[in-house]
């Protein structure tokens, strides 16, 4: 995968999904941003997906 195709996947990807996220906003009142964090990256599909484009660019 591309560089600019990888940026642009991971920008739609969280512009579609993430920017109104009701868990993350759920989890962010309730336990903070760090656990909203680790949600997001070790539990969420859609975090999990961007986490994979990610190492892509590596």
């Amino acid at each position: 995968m591309e560089k600019q195709t990888a940026i642009s996947a991971v920008d739609d990807l969280m512009n579609t999904y993430c920017k109104e996220c009701p868990v993350k906003k759920q989890l962010r009142s309730e336990k903070g941003k760090l656990s909203a964090h680790k949600f997001c990256i070790s539990e969420c599909s859609i975090g999990l997906k961007i986490k994979e484009i990610g190492r892509l660019l590596s």
